[in-house]
């Protein structure tokens, strides 16, 4: 998760205290596409965008968020402050071909914009998520981050999350390459059948 609410928010003072919340998002209304946009680029220039290390264009946050909807195997939640969209996860459910791994889920692209921090929004974020995937009847969760988002890892890991593996070469930012950490949370246990 980029940008955990326990995060160091250097230039940006945490938000005023107002309304949090957290939803299933499945069409934008009113401002929901501007503002999801407005957060993920910022938190894309705070140093994770869930893949983008320099922020798109405009239009291409745009097309993104939208072709996010109309994928079936995904599900969008996104965390509001005073109603508006400030940052957002993604629950990803295995292909429909891949019955080996049909029960477990991968929370993907998590963050919360640096101007929105402080309210305990990352925590409400991965909380509604794994909720979500229990209802769908996944029985573990999945997801990996990069090892310089240390208030992510920090959250996982007070969320009950386990660290199993360590990739060396994960990702590329700033010319550095930078390990990611691999995690799991069982959601719910299923008896095995002989």
């Amino acid at each position: 998760m980029t940008g955990a609410d326990d995060a160091d928010p250097g230039a940006f003072p945490p938000a005023p205290a107002g309304e949090a919340s957290v939803e299933r998002l499945s069409s934008f209304v009113d401002d929901d596409l501007h503002t999801l946009c407005e957060a993920a680029h910022a938190a894309i220039l705070e140093g994770g965008g869930f893949g983008w290390v320099h922020p798109p264009e405009r239009l291409a946050l745009e097309r993104y968020f939208r072709g996010v909807l109309l994928v079936p195997e995904r599900e969008l939640f996104v965390c509001r402050l005073n109603g508006a969209i400030v940052g957002s996860a993604q629950l990803v459910r295995p292909a429909r071909n891949n019955e080996a791994q049909a029960f477990s889920a991968t929370l993907m692209h998590a963050f919360v914009a640096p101007y929105a921090r402080g309210h305990g929004l990352a925590r409400m974020l991965t909380t509604r998520a794994e909720e979500g995937a229990r209802a769908l009847g996944y029985q573990v969760l999945n997801l990996d981050v990069r090892e310089t988002q240390q208030a992510a890892i920090r959250l996982y890991e007070s969320l009950g999350y386990t660290r199993w593996g360590v990739h060396p070469a994960y990702a590329r930012v700033g010319g550095q390459t930078v390990q990611g950490y691999f995690f799991y949370k069982i959601l719910q246990k299923r008896d095995r059948k002989a």
